[in-house]
């Protein structure tokens, strides 16, 4: 997407950018969906793909309050130009498309080299003429009234579109997609599947205590891919061969291959491989073991073994994540 190209690192040269992204919220915005478009990132960050940095704006330069009753109070001192602008709305959208709200927007629109309209903000891009001519999308719920409303916009029903210089999104689980499917497009699969784990469920009873968490593909994941998921999570530390693993789960190995192609994109073994490196990436941030014994706690040989699969498959060593910049 060359709308986007310049954003982040360019890998062939090994040039890093900082990158500016803002948030404009209106009152009304939902935490849900401000989590899923930044908390992406953030990962993104930690992992130290990219120089991010973040920033909070409002219309009038004071707190702006959640659909939830939180406030949100603006960063100070803020100038453009943006690499992002996320413009945030939920409830409320209508009053805020009033003079004020679509001044400020048209303003920092200028500002952004892609602007992004996120679950009812979509609403306030149209109002304030940015949409015109473009395909867009908004909140589900609110698509036939959206479309009634802005005839001039290509009103879309998909959860996100990422097109042009003006994108757009639904709701919080469409704003993850957008997100995770900008982090994946530009620095591939493994970058977007640890940013994900975040927001996916805890593994169930049968692997409590590990501290590993169950990351399976934003809502696409089948019975079947949770149980076959659900044993490799208990194995991290003695990891099994797939065939075992499969008949383990009532399956033949090719079966088991088509399923995770079909649902999470990739083989189970690279999904088993990328379930122990992020076990291994969440004790690197948050203990003070040393990559040996990560390493042993992972499945891996030795520290030099996890660090070669750490470093294929994410670009930089582990010694650069958190407390697991240390020698092996």
């Amino acid at each position: 997407m060359p709308q986007w190209s310049y954003f982040f690192t360019d890998r062939s040269k090994g040039v890093r950018f900082a990158v500016k992204v803002a948030f404009l919220l209106f009152d009304g915005f939902s935490n849900m969906v401000l989590s899923c478009l930044l908390e992406p990132l953030r990962a993104l960050r930690d992992q130290g793909q990219a120089d991010l940095g973040w920033h909070v704006l409002t219309v009038d330069g004071r707190p702006a309050r959640s659909s939830s009753g939180l406030l949100i109070a603006p960063d100070g001192g803020l100038r453009g130009p943006f690499d992002l602008l996320v413009v945030v709305a939920g409830y409320g959208f209508r009053d805020h498309a009033n003079d004020i709200g679509l001044r400020r927007v048209q303003a920092l629109s200028r500002q952004g080299r892609i602007v992004v309209g996120a679950d009812t903000g979509s609403w306030l891009l149209a109002a304030a003429g940015l949409l015109s001519g473009r395909r867009a999308t908004i909140h589900w719920s609110l698509v036939p009234e959206f479309a009634e409303a802005f005839p001039d916009v290509q009103v879309d029903p998909a959860p996100h579109v990422m097109e042009g210089r003006v994108w757009s999104c639904g709701g919080a689980s469409a704003a993850l997609g957008m997100t995770l499917a900008l982090i994946e497009q530009r620095f591939g699969r493994a970058s977007a599947f640890l940013a994900s784990s975040m927001f996916l469920h805890d593994a169930d009873h049968s692997t409590a205590g590990t501290g590993t968490r169950t990351l399976l593909p934003v809502g696409r994941a089948s019975a079947r891919l949770h149980q076959v998921i659900g044993l490799m999570v208990g194995m991290i530390e003695t990891p099994e061969p797939l065939a075992r693993i499969a008949a383990r789960s009532g399956l033949s190995l090719s079966s088991m291959e088509r399923l995770f192609r079909a649902e999470a994109g990739m083989s189970p073994g690279r999904y088993f491989q990328m379930l122990r490196l992020a076990r291994a990436r969440d004790l690197a941030l948050g203990t003070d073991l040393d990559l040996r014994a990560i390493a042993l706690r992972c499945g891996y040989a030795s520290a030099s073994a996890l660090g070669k699969a750490f470093k294929g498959a994410f670009g930089h060593p582990i010694r650069q994540t958190g407390r697991g910049r240390r020698s092996l």
